[in-house]
């Protein structure tokens, strides 16, 4: 049973700990054909503190670092227009090219009909890569300013040895204060390339899960694979949550990717004595599927917090996620009344 702070203990409903960058648009065209994008920020734990700030009116915090710079500005101002408040980020001298540290950016083709989406990451020795222990006052965040909730994942403990230490840092500290945790195990590819791949990505989750409360996207640890199915969920949390006694619940999106533009869209929440299973969003026409597992989290944080049954968590988990995939960029535009109508919908056909 999650004991969730009252809100007048704390500062923020919301701390997210991970990368920012800019996100490069082409729009409908190609990355390597465009001559134009449009501009976003974005970032897996980011993402889900500015929903919940945005979609749902929350107080939110995002905790990173960004290189002193236009770039590292123009990153900021979009966090601002997103509402997520901007005093925690760590500012990082850098000198005319960026020699030492710089910031991240990534390219995104949201793919259409066959044509499946396409990233380009550029996020090499970005600012917050280079985070290392000791370098973030956790204790004035959690013990002294107060947050509720706590969220980072797999993306941010990813991007370097230092970063996994970070993370495990701040949940601790998290935890200590009595702010509940959540983690992504969101495993990225590209991020593990050249760094042992998901082998390595799982013993770092593993050991970041020992400090968690709420688990999103279960995995297989024994298999070494990601979970879709509802068979398989049920399986490999039930285990998860048996091998990490602390995790009182799993969650995960169900997808079923029909094309680039169009999915069918389910959910599973899982906490040990029950699975709840979302009604299932049937051919769902895609704009931008970017976020979408990031607006997922948010709903089921929101709903959680708010105290709402298991039911009600999982739906507008799902329906958060939906909405999301008809928003252009990283983040939603949906507000909490589109979500909650669309939640407590009897249509499950087509979502147009």
């Amino acid at each position: 049973m999650l004991k969730i702070k009252d809100k007048s203990e704390c500062r923020w409903d919301i701390v997210s700990l991970g990368e920012v960058m800019l996100r490069f648009d082409p729009g409908d065209e190609r990355v390597h054909m465009a001559r134009s994008f449009r501009v976003w920020e974005g970032g897996g734990e980011y993402n889900v503190a500015r929903n919940l700030s945005k979609c749902f009116g929350m107080d939110a915090a995002i905790v990173t670092a960004l290189a002193d710079n236009q770039i590292g500005r123009l990153v900021e101002d979009l966090i601002a227009q997103g509402g997520v408040d901007r005093s925690q980020i760590v500012w990082r001298e850098t000198d005319g090219i960026s020699r030492g540290v710089r910031n991240g950016i990534y390219f995104m083709e949201r793919g259409f009909g066959s044509r499946a989406p396409m990233g380009c990451s550029d996020r090499g020795n970005t600012a917050v890569s280079q985070l290392h222990p000791g370098d973030i006052d956790w204790k004035n965040i959690f013990a002294e300013k107060g947050a509720r909730w706590f969220h980072t994942g797999g993306i941010f403990a990813g991007l370097s040895d230092s970063t996994a230490e970070v993370a495990l840092e701040a949940m601790r500290s998290a935890k200590k204060a009595g702010t509940v945790v959540s983690y992504d195990l969101n495993y990225r590819e590209s991020i593990w390339s050249g760094r042992g791949g998901r082998d390595a990505a799982n013993e770092v989750n593993g050991r970041l899960l020992a400090f968690a409360d709420v688990v999103f996207g279960v995995e297989d640890f024994n298999a070494g694979l990601s979970v879709y199915s509802e068979d398989e969920f049920r399986g490999a949390a039930g285990a998860m949550l048996a091998k990490y006694p602390n995790l009182t619940a799993a969650a995960t999106t169900l997808r079923d990717v029909h094309s680039a533009s169009q999915h069918s869209l389910s959910g599973l929440y899982f906490t040990g004595q029950q699975v709840v299973k979302a009604r299932d969003f049937r051919q769902v026409d895609v704009l931008d599927r970017v976020g979408s597992g990031d607006a997922f989290a948010a709903g089921l944080i929101r709903e959680t917090i708010a105290g709402s049954d298991m039911q009600i968590r999982i739906d507008v988990a799902v329906a958060s996620a939906v909405l999301s995939m008809a928003s252009a960029g990283d983040g939603s535009s949906a507000t909490a009344r589109e979500i909650e109508r669309l939640a407590g919908s009897s249509d499950s056909t087509a979502i147009r």
